[in-house]
Formats: structure tokens, C-alpha cells, sequence
């Protein structure tokens, strides 16, 4: 079974890329962040025709997720359950449904903009919301695993360079802190580093010719229970998606499981 994370950033200006990346890698199931379109916009059709099922939470904005599967989509939940609202609306940032013998989210975790801005804080509950809505499944015998945009980079060496991130988010204690929480309910983060290269990025910046001098993040991620993390047969970042026209700028995250 193979089951993947991407943020297309766009679901509707990526939709050929990822119509051909779906056929060429073989994914079972996708998780998507960031589709950037309401639900009746969402390329539902053009899914089906290639054998995808979707649930999908969107709202027409800048955030939206998705998952797409071949596998089966049974009990979809919609939503953050007891996730915070941000100016008086709960974003659509998380959907999570069984596909044959895996639970799986996808989750698109806010960006927290500046340190001081009141999105950060918003980011720290959501997290909080995140750890509490998954424990259960966490700590379950059933594969289980959230997939997606973390907008976190684990470690010092999930960025190329420390130094260009003093004072900013994605690197800050309180939100690595959160992350660790959440790895505490028996999660853990399958994508073993290194990978095939020193830096297994998986964002890059359009601006400054970012992705070609690889300054890159890793801050999309895949953490598994117990179940599926001894599944595991392999994990790697599709780093060519990032290229040429077109692309997002995220690049998609595989894992390979036997189950």
C-alpha cells in the first residue's frame, strides 16, 4: 500500500501534474493540503475517472484538504473536532477517513505568520486540539497516521540555514514542543533521515531561486502509530515533482507499507 502527503498548493492550477503524478507513482491514497478552491469546484470527476474516491473540506480560501483514495473512504470526518476557530470560522484544515486498513488524516496546520501575531497562538491551539482529537487512534492497534503540512520543522537540521530563521516561526521552542506532544500519544515520524541526500527537504520558496541552491524545509511530514510505523517498507520525498513548470512548491512525501 502506498500512501502519500503532498501540498499541491492549488488543487485546480495543479490538477495536470497531479493527475499524471497519481498515474506514475502508484499512490493508493493522497492526502492533499492547501487545494485553494470551494468543494464544488473540487476536481471530483476527474478523480473518479482515475479510480480516486475524495473527502474533501474546503471552502473556496487559502486552505483546504483533501483525501483521495482508490482503497476505500469509509467514516469521514470533516473538521478539527474542538479545533479553535480564527476570526470566528474553524478553516478547513483537517479531514480524516479509514482507507481499507489504515485511518488517515490529512492535516494542513496554520502557518502561525509572526511570533507576536495572534495566528501563532492560533497555531498552538490547534495543535493542542490536534493531540487531543488523535490520542485515542494513536495509542490504537489499527494502522493510524497523520499525514500533511505540519508548517514545523522538527529539528535544526530540518532547514538550510538556522541563522535565516532567528526570531521567526516554524523553528520556535513552543512549536516544536507541540509537535513532541503530539509524537507523545504514539506517533512517530516514519521518514527516516538521512534519506538518499543530505537535506530531504520537502518546501522551497518560489522566490530567490530557492529550490535550485536546495534552501529549503522539511515541514511535511507523516507520523504513524505503532501499527503502521512497523509497516513501513519505504519513505522518500519525490523531489523531481518540485521541478519544472507548474510545480508546487511543496514536493510529495511517500511511504510504502506492507499491510
Amino acid at each position: 500500500m502506498r500512501i502519500a502527503t503532498w501540498n499541491v498548493n492549488s488543487i485546480t492550477a495543479r490538477l495536470p501534474r497531479l493527475l499524471a503524478w497519481l498515474e506514475k507513482s502508484g499512490t493508493d491514497v493522497l492526502c492533499v493540503q492547501e487545494t485553494k478552491c470551494g468543494a464544488e469546484q473540487f476536481p471530483t470527476e476527474a478523480l473518479r475517472e482515475l479510480g480516486y474516491e475524495s473527502a474533501v473540506n474546503a471552502d473556496g480560501r487559502w486552505n483546504g484538504v483533501a483525501l483521495l483514495s482508490r482503497v476505500g473512504l469509509q467514516d469521514v470526518t470533516v473538521g478539527l473536532p474542538g479545533g479553535p476557530d480564527y476570526d470566528g470560522v474553524q478553516e478547513p484544515r483537517a479531514v480524516s477517513a479509514t482507507c481499507g486498513p489504515a485511518r488517515v488524516w490529512s492535516v494542513y496546520v496554520p502557518n502561525g505568520r509572526e511570533v507576536d501575531h495572534a495566528h501563532y497562538a492560533y497555531k498552538l491551539q490547534w495543535f493542542e486540539a490536534l493531540r487531543a482529537a488523535v490520542a485515542g487512534d494513536a495509542g490504537g492497534s489499527r494502522p493510524f497516521a497523520v499525514l500533511g503540512d505540519y508548517n514545523v520543522a522538527p529539528t535544526d537540521d530540518d532547514v538550510w540555514d538556522l541563522a535565516q530563521f532567528d526570531g521567526a516561526t516554524h523553528v520556535t521552542p513552543a512549536e516544536r514542543a507541540a509537535l513532541a506532544a503530539l509524537r507523545e500519544t504514539g506517533l512517530t515520524d516514519v521518514v527516516p533521515r538521512p534519506l538518499k541526500y543530505d537535506h530531504p527537504f520537502t518546501y522551497w520558496d518560489y522566490r530567490q531561486l530557492c529550490f535550485p541552491k536546495n534552501k529549503g524545509m522539511r515541514i511535511d511530514l507523516v507520523y504513524g502509530n505503532e501499527a503502521f510505523s512497523q509497516a513501513v517498507t519505504d519513505a522518500y520525498v519525490d523531489r523531481e515533482e518540485r521541478k519544472g513548470k507548474g510545480a508546487s512548491d511543496h514536493a510529495p512525501v511517500v511511504v510504502d507499507l506492507d499491510l
